[in-house]
């Protein structure tokens, strides 16, 4: 689960991790009066106006500003809110701005990169570190890999002390600032850890002619897995950053991802998902989305799983691709059956079901009547896909 900046700072605000003053506005009015109070509480002559947004690159996009005055606030506010900001993140559709984080100014000396994340390839977390602050970390791992320091951390044992100091040297800290930064990197990984967080990326982390040292932006993801634990994390979740899709299918408990192509797919189990993807591309076709509806695929599963599908207007056939192990075949084309008589389907449906009684599942989809369209292994499948949208 993803939250937006402000929520992430108040979090790790709460583990002792350094984070500038800032006040959440959902209005232009909101936002003058979070001003007003920063402009009274700091020596700063500039506050700044934050879109707040589930992608990055806002500042490129124009969803960051430097405002002088309350009433310059106001001003900003009012363009900002409502807006659609289009970043690298967002693809072309863009965001709309809901709701602004107005934060003090900083005196900024250096900024840097700081995250820590899971390497499964290692089963540790990784601890990443580079001088390269405010550019994307993955543009820096790819053209400058020497300016990234990756220090894999034994999840066991945690972060240790060297590890911390080794960070910090590798960013050229000395002094007040060197403490400083030992101190931030080990009140992140303690955060990191305890909120059970997928992701905890500070971008920029900066270094201020003062000596502090602050997240002047936060990123952190939640394990979805663990949000069990964490019941109060679960009211940060802004459904309208989410694809309203996706959204609905996490309701039904369906593992739904939507993607931009033209042929939707109902699988059971993940590999059998991305290989049926596969399997749509080199039919001619674009996958219109990633769905497993998991081992049971019961009749109201399956209806649901249409009905998330069919909310994408791209669709314009749809591949099943069921392995009947733990559900016979035959219970699996009834449910197909009965989901299609349900909602009354408009695009042509190809079912291709392997596994326990699958002549039986096969006779059954013949003999329904409906626009569903049997198949008899994968080629076959693919072949009946590509004829169906020649014909779309």
């Amino acid at each position: 689960m993803n939250i937006h900046e402000y929520q992430g700072k108040g979090i790790l605000k709460q583990f002792g991790v350094a984070v500038p003053k800032g006040i959440v506005a959902f209005s232009a009015e909101e936002a003058k009066r979070a001003a007003e109070q920063l402009f009274e509480e700091q020596s700063s002559p500039v506050v700044v106006v934050k879109a707040q947004i589930h992608a990055g690159g806002r500042g490129k996009a124009g969803g960051v500003k430097l405002a002088k005055s309350p009433e310059e606030v106001f001003e900003v506010a009012q363009k900002m809110l409502g807006a659609t900001l289009v970043t690298h993140q967002t693809g072309p559709e863009g965001k709309e701005v809901r709701r602004l984080l107005v934060e003090e100014g900083m005196n900024i000396d250096k900024e840097f990169y700081l995250g820590i994340t899971l390497d499964r390839a290692t089963s540790s977390n990784v601890l990443m570190v580079s001088t390269e602050g405010g550019m994307e970390i993955e543009k820096v791992a790819e053209e400058t890999p020497e300016k990234l320091l990756k220090i894999h951390v034994d999840p066991v044992y945690g972060l240790q002390g060297f590890q911390a100091r080794e960070a910090a040297f590798s960013l050229g800290l000395k002094g007040e600032q060197f403490r400083n930064g030992v101190k931030f990197i080990e009140a992140l990984y303690k955060a990191y850890t305890t909120i059970d967080a997928s992701l905890a990326e500070i971008n920029p982390l900066v270094i201020t002619k003062e000596g502090r040292v602050l997240a002047l932006d936060a990123k952190i993801n939640f394990d979805d897995n663990a949000l069990y634990r964490h019941q109060d994390f679960h009211e940060l979740r802004d459904i309208t950053e989410e694809d309203s899709l996706e959204y609905e299918a996490s309701k039904s408990n369906l593992n739904y991802v939507r993607l931009d192509g033209n042929v939707g797919c109902m699988v059971n189990g993940a590999g059998l998902a991305m290989g049926t993807m596969d399997l749509i591309q080199l039919s001619g076709g674009r996958p219109a989305n990633f769905l497993d509806v998991g081992g049971g695929a019961s009749p109201k599963t399956v209806e649901e799983g249409f009905k998330i599908i069919l909310g994408d207007k791209n669709v314009k056939a749809i591949l099943v691709n069921i392995f009947g192990g733990i559900v016979r075949c035959d219970r699996v084309a009834g449910g197909v059956i009965e989901a299609a008589k349900n909602i009354g389907l408009t695009v042509p449906v190809i079912v291709r079901l392997e596994g326990t009684n699958a002549t039986e599942a096969q006779k059954m989809l013949d003999e329904s009547g409906l626009n569903l369209i049997s198949a008899k292994g994968l080629r076959d499948a693919a072949e009946k896909v590509q004829k169906a949208l020649a014909t779309a």
